[in-house]
């Protein structure tokens, strides 16, 4: 029935198109050559049928019929070609409408490689891939990426958030090679018939809804993860995340709209406390970064514009561990500690958030037992978790009992074919640990079947092979990455290598892997602490905390931004700190 009424719906309308064709066949001023070019406009079936009804029922219908007829006659051949092959263009159109599955070809016989998410991993892999080799495919939600270790800057103005997004389509732009772009979310993949599902919010297809479906030959998940909330009782309805570019301006808008509450004349002291109290759980990079730009933010430019609720403004931070930064060598920890002390940044560990209501945050520690606190603004940034399209795709693949999707060494999604999972979705799993005595074997790799007394060097080594082995990467922007450019890079040589295969030996079966496996090259982290302080842990154990580790962070997120446009932003967006301060406007 459905199809039926879109067809009467579209008849009608073709009624209404072919009013003008009839007002002129009234008039009388159709002759041959006219009739000839009317015999051609119908565009589709239901527009033809409705201009020949209308023609038809006019007086003189049978004599305007016959000299139509002559005139079609006297048409040259390579018009009545034309004629035919809109019709069935029209025709195609409408029946493809209705199955509702893209059937997209540029003609050229080329692979179709469909990405899902414009992350780091998704965003890398599209830089690095040869368009030219393959029919590029891309399906996201947002059609920028984001430079998300600049995200904590957006909070407080420091930095804007269209300078640290660039535009999936001027990534391609200047590359050529096919490319098409979708602004949907998927929400199913279907491995056995290689397609995936879609749904967009931007237009509606036609049963009044944006689903539609995509095939590919190769299929790259990098759809990242969502926040972990630990199934914590009122997180999602009153915290704030640190995700997005809109988490980031949604904290902007909460902390201005905190400070102009507090301004109220008709507020306690204690009302005005609790509106200034911001509080960040999660002790990672990302909230103590949040904390230290936040009290930059307060200190250097709202101090100035509240001057009368400064004295009540109070940052917390809760972390669940006995310290903040875990992953940073102990040096930094420390020093981020105490620096955090000095400042007046109160740092609350070994503290279990339990329950978060919209005026106070419950949380436990063992010596304190159970305490609730008032706040004014909460951002929570403990990890993250997996989204839903994953946990389901892993139930196909039978990875349920898993928490990230397992991919080999060479990122292929394990249980499927042509599917690749990188970024925060997935990991790579981590090689069985060889025995004991696998471990001792002498310089020829003979193992050694007597007992006796290593060498400390022999047993360094020994350990060096098994540490080589784990493959249990950390979630960060720089894993991405890189794991979008190596995979990019074995697409692009592809065709040469499974002539010329260059990977290790295959250990089931013959011959060899065609690409070498991926390995993760650690270039090194930073942590800054506010007051132009950065802790820097680079490669060599190399740890320095300072003013001059400031500019190198600097320096270094500048040259990684995607593109000169997004550099000169970022960089003049510094440039208008130093001078005029961060802007303060709700927008």
């Amino acid at each position: 029935m459905e199809m039926y009424s879109c067809f009467s719906i579209k008849l009608f309308k073709a009624f209404r198109k072919a009013r003008r064709h009839v007002a002129l066949v009234r008039r009388r001023v159709f002759d041959r050559k006219n009739l000839a070019l009317l015999a051609f406009l119908p565009t589709t079936t239901t527009t033809g049928a409705a201009a020949w009804i209308v023609t038809m029922s006019v007086s003189g219908g049978l004599t305007l019929a016959r000299r139509a007829v002559e005139a079609v006659r006297r048409t040259p051949r390579w018009q009545k070609r034309l004629l035919v092959l809109t019709v069935g263009a029209g025709s195609l159109t409408y029946a493809c409408q209705d199955n509702q599955v893209l059937q997209i070809n540029d003609g050229t016989g080329k692979k179709r490689v469909v990405i899902v998410g414009t992350g780091w991993a998704g965003a890398s892999f599209l830089r690095n891939i040869d368009t030219s080799l393959y029919d590029v495919h891309v399906v996201s939600p947002r059609n920028y990426f984001t430079f998300t270790p600049l995200l904590p800057s957006v909070t407080c103005g420091t930095v804007e958030a269209r300078s640290i997004v660039e535009p999936i389509r001027n990534i391609v732009r200047k590359r050529g090679g096919a490319f098409r772009f979708w602004e949907a979310e998927c929400y199913k993949i279907d491995p056995t018939n290689k397609k995936i599902h879609c749904k967009s919010d931007n237009g509606t297809n036609i049963d009044g809804n944006g689903d539609f479906v995509v095939d590919y030959d190769y299929l790259i998940v990098s759809v990242g993860a969502r926040p972990n909330t630990f199934n914590t009782p009122g997180v999602v309805e009153n915290c704030h995340f640190l995700k997005e570019v809109e988490d980031a301006q949604k904290i902007r808008k909460s902390v201005m709209k905190c400070f102009e509450r507090a301004s109220l004349p008709n507020l306690t002291e204690e009302e005005r406390k609790k509106n200034l109290h911001f509080v960040i759980i999660g002790g990672g990079p990302t909230g103590v970064e949040f904390a230290a730009e936040l009290h930059d933010f307060v200190n250097e430019d709202l101090a100035k514009l509240y001057p009368d609720v400064k004295k009540y403004v109070n940052i917390s931070v809760i972390e669940a561990g006995d310290h903040i930064l875990t992953m940073f060598d102990k040096r930094i920890t420390q020093f981020a500690e105490d620096k955090f002390k000095r400042t007046g940044i109160d740092l609350k560990t070994n503290f279990k958030v339990v329950k978060v209501t919209d005026k106070a945050i419950t949380m436990t520690n063992s010596a304190t037992g159970e305490i609730a606190v008032p706040y004014g603004m909460a951002v929570w940034s403990t990890g993250i978790g997996t989204r839903p399209i994953i946990m389901d795709f892993m139930k196909q693949v039978g990875q349920a009992n898993r928490r990230v999707l397992a991919t080999d060494e060479w990122l292929r999604v394990h249980g499927c074919d042509d599917v690749y999972a990188l970024g925060d979705c997935a990991t790579i799993t981590q090689r069985k640990v060889m025995g004991f005595h696998d471990l001792l074997k002498d310089s020829e790799g003979n193992a050694i079947k007597e007992l006796k007394e290593l060498d400390i060097e022999e047993f360094k080594k020994a350990l060096a092979r098994v540490d080589s082995q784990v493959k249990m990467l950390p979630a960060t922007a720089q894993v991405a990455s890189q794991e979008g450019a190596y995979l990019a890079n074995c697409f692009n040589r592809m065709k040469y290598c499974e002539e010329n295969p260059e990977g290790p030996l295959r250990i089931r079966g013959t011959g060899r892997h065609r690409f070498k496996p991926f390995r993760y090259r650690h270039l090194g982290q930073f942590a800054p602490l506010g007051g132009e302080q950065t802790a820097a842990q680079l490669p060599g154990d190399w740890i320095h905390v300072g003013h001059s580790t400031q500019w190198l962070w600097y320096s270094v997120y500048a040259s990684k931004q995607f593109s000169w446009r997004t550099r000169m932003l970022v960089v003049s967006d510094w440039g208008r700190r130093f001078i005029y301060g961060r802007d303060s406007s709700s927008l």
